[in-house]
């Protein structure tokens, strides 16, 4: 069974996700809190698999909950995924900067919402093309690219096709079909990118490969 906690301060919102995930016959809610701190109470109490989080939150918000749960240093992590609304892009890049796996709309459809609690909670991370591309759009919109990092020219020419891929929001089934290989050969080729670059997971190369100027809206 997936363990669930949902963390956010409007009750219909946390209703209603429950409903739509104790519907599944492998997911269970174990707990809701309504603000940050309970969320990281109840996380430290219940060790859930996956913690939906929102941003905005009354007494802790849903950033330093998500970086006290999952963040660099954190001896057990808890698997944090993200939902916000486009209105809160900056939020949700300091979110993923923070620990987060991945993250959703609110207005999310119930299957999605399913489907990204089962990924998450094998280890994976999520994040929608659409959405990734608006997100960086607002992020780079007020940065300026640094210059490569010296960590890539560890990486090998494919692992490197592999990683700007992944950065314009690509699943590894069309990451396979773009470079004419195998889907585990892209996994493969991504697991030794996230070893080489000491990232967790494919969220965390996204955030990289733009904080990096690997890769910018609209081209790589």
């Amino acid at each position: 069974m997936i363990r669930v906690l949902i963390a956010d301060d409007q009750a219909v919102v946390r209703s209603g996700f429950r409903s739509i995930l104790e519907d599944e016959g492998d997911i269970v809610v174990v707990g809701d809190a309504a603000d940050g701190d309970a969320a990281v109470r109840l996380a430290a109490a219940l060790r859930p698999d996956v913690v939906l989080m929102d941003i905005r939150m009354p007494v802790l918000d849903g950033i330093t909950a998500t970086e006290r749960l999952a963040g660099r240093g954190v001896d057990e992590p808890v698997d944090v995924l993200v939902v916000t609304t486009f209105d809160l892009d900056e939020y949700v890049f300091r979110a993923l900067r923070a620990g987060a796996r991945g993250f959703l709309l609110k207005d999310v459809d119930p299957e999605e919402l399913v489907r990204a609690v089962r990924v998450v909670a094998a280890g994976d991370g999520l994040v929608a093309p659409a959405v990734t591309r608006r997100l960086i759009d607002e992020f780079t919109r007020h940065s300026i690219p640094a210059l490569h990092p010296r960590e890539t020219t560890m990486l090998t020419r494919r692992e490197r096709e592999v990683l700007l891929l992944v950065a314009e929001g690509l699943s590894n089934a069309e990451i396979a079909g773009r470079l004419w290989v195998e889907a585990s050969t892209v996994k493969t080729h991504l697991g030794s990118v996230l070893l080489k670059l000491d990232l967790r997971d494919r969220v965390q190369a996204v955030v990289y490969a733009y904080e990096h100027g690997l890769v910018r809206p609209g081209g790589s």
